[in-house]
C-alpha cells in the first residue's frame, strides 16, 4: 500500500491513475447506459474494446520499433505503457553513451599504439596474427592487415622463436637480429593476456644501439683484463721472491707483504671480469652435461671450512641422487661464490646452511646464515657489478662485488633465478631455482659423504 502511495505522488502514479480510468471510465459509462435501459448485449463489447486493444496495440508497435533498431522518442503513449517506452529511451541514451565512450577509447588507443615506436602484435592461441602497430612493419616485418591471420613464425622465422613463445617463461626478454634487417637487433618480450591468458601480446624493441655499447663494454673489458693480467702476472712472481728471498731487509717485508696482497686483489678482480665476459658472450651454457652437484658442494664446503678456519659452522644437507643437467665450471663458480660469500661477509659465530634438494616447484639450492643480514634498500642491487653494501668491509674480505653478478649470469643460462632475502639482524638467504626439467637421478648407487 505505501508502495503504491509514493507512486501516486511521482510520474508512475499518474500513468497508474491514467490506466485505472482508462479502464473504469467505460465501465462507469456502460453501467450507467444498462441502469438507464441500453441493451448491454451490443454495448459492452463496444465500452471493452477499445481499452483491451490498446495494449496488443502498443506492444506490437514497441516489438517492431526494437525489431528494426528504431530510437524510441517523444511523443510517447500515455498511462504505463509511456513508462515503458520512456524506460527502454533511457536504457538506448545509456548504451549510446557507452558506445560513444567506447569509440573515442578504442580512437585514443589506435592514435597512442601508432605513435608507440616499439612495435606491438597481438597473437591468438594459436600465434597468428590478430592486430599490429605501424612500427611493426619496420622493426618486425608485419603488416598489418596485409598480414592478418598469419603465423607470427612464419614472418619472425628464427627458431628460437617458437620454442619461447611456448615455454610460457616470459621472465626474460629474447634478443634477435630479424631476417628482413640484420642490421639492427630487437628485445622481444611477451606477455599473455586476454581471455583466460590465451593471446599473447608482442612488444618489440629497437636495443641495437644499447646492444653495440655493450659489446664495446664487453670487449673492452676483455681486452683490458686480458692485457692486465700479464703484467700483473709478472709483478706478483718478482714480489714472491723478494718476500721470499732471505736477504730482503726487515724493513721492508712490510711494504712488499701490502703490494703483493693489492696484487693478488687486482688478479681476483680481473679473473672475475674475464669469467663474467665469458659468460656474457653467450645466453646458454656449452657443453652441458650431469654435474655431480652432491660431489661439488662436497669439494665447496671444505674449501669454505679452510676459509673460515674455525670462525663459523656449517651444516649442509644435500640430497645425494640429485644431479644437474648443466656446464661443470660454470656452476661451481655460481654456488662456490654463494658460499664463500657468506664466510667472507658473515661475522665470526655465524652458522651458515647448505641446502640442496628438490621442490615441488624445480630444484633449488640455498645458503643461509644467521649473521648481520642486509638492509632492504640494498637487496634489489646486490647482483650489480662492483655493488657493494659495505665498501670497506668488502676490500678487507677481499670481496671484489662481482660474485653475484656472476651467480646472476650462470643461472639465467641455465633456465635459472636468483632470489635474495633478508631481515637485519637474522640473517639472509640466497635461493638459486633451477627448473625441474634439469633434474637428473643419479644412475649408480651412492652413500653420504660425511661432512
Amino acid at each position: 500500500m505505501r508502495d503504491w502511495m509514493a507512486a501516486g505522488r511521482g510520474e508512475l502514479g499518474r500513468a497508474v491513475r491514467f490506466d485505472l480510468a482508462l479502464v473504469l471510465a467505460p465501465l462507469a459509462l456502460g453501467w450507467l447506459a444498462v441502469t438507464l435501459g441500453a441493451d448491454p448485449a451490443w454495448l459492452w463489447p463496444w465500452v471493452l474494446l477499445p481499452p483491451l486493444l490498446r495494449h496488443p496495440w502498443l506492444l506490437i508497435r514497441l516489438a517492431l520499433l526494437m525489431r528494426r533498431q528504431h530510437r524510441l522518442a517523444p511523443p510517447f503513449p500515455l498511462g504505463l505503457w509511456g513508462e515503458v517506452y520512456r524506460g527502454i529511451a533511457r536504457y538506448q541514451q545509456r548504451g549510446r553513451k557507452s558506445r560513444k565512450r567506447q569509440i573515442r577509447f578504442s580512437r585514443r588507443f589506435r592514435e597512442a599504439a601508432n605513435a608507440v615506436p616499439d612495435a606491438l602484435v597481438i597473437l591468438d592461441k594459436q600465434h597468428r596474427i590478430e592486430w599490429a602497430n605501424p612500427a611493426a612493419a619496420k622493426l618486425m616485418n608485419i603488416r598489418w592487415p596485409d598480414d592478418d591471420r598469419r603465423s607470427f613464425t612464419d614472418i619472425l622465422t628464427q627458431p628460437e622463436i617458437l620454442p619461447f613463445i611456448e615455454a610460457g617463461e616470459y621472465m626474460r626478454p629474447l634478443d634477435l637480429a630479424p631476417e628482413h634487417n640484420r642490421t639492427i637487433m630487437l628485445s622481444l618480450r611477451i606477455t599473455p593476456f586476454g581471455e583466460r591468458k590465451k593471446q599473447r601480446l608482442v612488444v618489440g624493441r629497437d636495443i641495437t644501439k644499447i646492444y653495440h655499447l655493450n659489446m664495446i663494454r664487453r670487449d673492452f673489458v676483455a681486452n683490458a683484463s686480458h692485457e692486465l693480467r700479464t703484467p700483473l702476472t709478472v709483478i706478483a712472481g718478482f714480489l714472491e721472491n723478494l718476500l721470499d728471498a732471505p736477504g730482503t731487509p726487515e724493513p721492508h717485508r712490510r711494504p712488499l707483504t701490502l703490494m703483493h696482497n693489492q696484487t693478488e686483489r687486482m688478479r681476483s678482480i680481473i679473473e672475475d671480469l674475464l669469467t663474467l665476459s665469458r659468460l656474457e658472450m653467450r645466453d646458454s651454457a656449452e657443453e652441458q652435461t650431469a654435474v655431480d652437484v652432491p660431489d661439488e658442494l662436497h669439494l665447496i664446503l671444505q674449501e669454505a671450512q679452510a676459509l673460515s678456519q674455525g670462525r663459523h659452522q656449517f651444516t649442509a644437507q644435500i640430497d645425494e641422487d640429485l644431479l644437474l643437467l648443466g656446464n661443470p665450471p660454470e656452476l661451481r663458480s655460481a654456488l662456490s661464490n654463494l658460499v664463500f660469500n657468506a664466510v667472507k661477509h658473515t661475522p665470526d659465530g655465524t652458522d651458515i646452511r647448505l641446502l640442496w634438494q628438490r621442490r615441488a616447484e624445480g630444484i633449488e639450492f640455498s645458503v643461509i646464515d644467521d649473521g648481520l643480514g642486509i638492509p632492504a634498500e640494498h637487496l634489489p642491487r646486490l647482483t650489480e657489478r662492483f655493488y657493494r653494501v659495505d665498501r670497506a668491509r668488502s676490500r678487507e674480505s677481499g670481496g671484489t662485488g662481482l660474485g653475484l653478478a656472476i651467480v646472476k649470469h650462470v643461472l639465467n643460462r641455465h633456465d635459472g633465478r636468483l632470489t635474495i632475502a633478508s631481515e637485519l639482524g637474522h640473517g639472509s638467504r640466497f635461493v638459486c631455482r633451477f627448473a625441474a626439467k634439469r633434474a637428473l637421478a643419479r644412475t649408480e648407487p651412492q652413500t653420504a659423504a660425511a661432512l
